[in-house]
C-alpha cells in the first residue's frame, strides 16, 4: 500500500512540475487543478483503486458520486475537466497506455451571463468616493483603471510603474501563464492615475515595493482581496445593487467595446483570452440586450402592451 501511494504521489508530482514547466500556468491554477484532483483521489483511495486501472465506468460512477454529494454542476465540469488533463498527462507520460476520459461526459452548465454596469453606472462608482480619506484618489484610480484596461484584479495589483507607457498610452500587463500583453489605456484612466501618484509621492514606501502602481497606507502593494472589498463598499455607497467585484469592471469593458463595434479579435487580444470562445460569451449579453431593445420598442411589442 506504501508503494503504491509513492507511485500515485510521484504521478501527482510530475503532473504539477509538468503544469508549471509545459504549460506555464500560475500558481493559483495549478492550486486549483491540484485542489479539483484531490476529489478524483479520494474517490480511487475509497474504492481500493489503483491510477492506472482506472476505467471510463470508474469515472462515470465517480462523476454520479460528485452530484450525490450536491456538488453543483458548474463545479463538477471544474472537476471533470481537471481529471481529463490528468488522464492526458498520465497518458503523454507513459504512466498509463489509454486515456480512459475520453468518453467522459460532463453535466450541462447553462452560462450565466455575467452582470455589466453601464457607463453611467461606472460614472456613479466614481463619483460616490469620498476624495477626503487617503485613499480616495486611490480608490477612484483602481477603478477607473479595471474599466478602461479591462485588467483582471491579479494583474491590477501587480502592475508596476515600469509597465507605464504614459506619452504612448499603453500598459504592458503580465496575465495568465506569465504571458504579456500591451493594452492601452484612455487619458480619463491616465488623470485619475496622476491625481493618485501626488499622494503615492508623499508616502513612505517598504524597501521592494517602490515600483508597485497602487499600495496601502503601510507602503505595501494591494491584495486581491482588498480590491473586491474596496469595490463591493463602493457599490453599495454608489446605490448600485447588482452583485459587482472587480470582475464585473473586466466584463463591462468587454461588453462596451463589443457594443461600440470593436472586433471579437481585438477584444480577444486586450482581455488577454487564450481562447475565442471565451471572448465570445459577450456576443451573447450584446444578444440579449438587443432583445430588450427590440422587445421594448418595436411596433408589434408596443401594440400587444396597449392591449393588456
Amino acid at each position: 500500500m506504501e508503494r503504491e501511494n509513492k507511485t500515485v504521489d510521484n504521478m501527482v508530482k510530475s503532473y504539477m512540475r509538468y503544469l508549471k514547466l509545459e504549460r506555464n500556468l500560475s500558481p493559483n491554477t495549478i492550486e486549483a487543478y491540484r485542489n479539483d484532483l484531490r476529489w478524483l483521489l479520494g474517490y480511487i483511495s475509497y474504492h481500493g483503486l489503483k491510477v492506472e486501472a482506472v476505467t471510463l465506468e470508474h469515472l462515470d460512477n465517480f462523476s454520479a458520486s460528485l452530484h450525490d454529494q450536491r456538488i453543483t454542476p458548474r463545479s463538477q465540469a471544474r472537476i471533470l475537466s481537471g481529471v481529463r488533463s490528468f488522464f492526458r498527462f498520465l497518458l503523454l507520460d507513459g504512466f498509463i497506455d489509454s486515456d480512459p476520459t475520453e468518453l467522459l461526459m460532463s453535466p450541462h452548465v447553462r452560462n450565466a451571463l455575467p452582470d455589466v454596469l453601464s457607463t453611467a453606472e461606472v460614472d456613479r462608482l466614481e463619483a460616490s468616493v469620498d476624495l477626503s480619506k487617503w485613499e480616495g484618489q486611490r480608490n477612484r484610480a483602481i477603478i477607473e483603471v479595471l474599466f478602461s484596461c479591462g485588467l483582471r484584479v491579479s494583474e491590477l495589483v501587480n502592475l508596476k510603474l515600469s509597465n507605464l507607457y504614459v506619452e504612448e498610452k499603453f500598459l504592458r500587463v503580465t496575465g495568465k501563464g506569465d504571458k504579456e500583453r500591451l493594452v492601452p489605456i484612455s487619458s480619463r484612466a491616465l488623470d485619475e492615475l496622476k491625481a493618485w501618484f501626488v499622494d503615492r509621492n508623499a508616502m513612505r514606501i517598504k524597501p521592494g515595493e517602490e515600483d508597485y502602481v497602487f499600495l496601502n497606507r503601510r507602503g505595501a502593494h494591494l491584495t486581491r482581496t482588498m480590491i473586491l472589498i474596496m469595490i463591493k463598499r463602493q457599490a453599495v455607497e454608489a446605490g448600485i445593487t447588482k452583485t459587482i467585484s472587480p470582475h464585473t469592471l473586466r466584463h463591462s469593458f468587454a461588453t462596451a467595446l463589443l457594443e461600440g463595434g470593436a472586433d471579437l479579435i481585438a477584444i480577444q487580444a486586450m482581455m488577454g483570452h487564450e481562447d475565442i470562445a471565451t471572448t465570445e460569451i459577450y456576443t451573447h449579453i450584446d444578444t440579449s440586450s438587443l432583445r430588450e431593445e427590440i422587445t421594448k420598442h418595436h411596433p408589434r411589442n408596443k401594440k400587444e402592451a396597449e392591449k393588456r
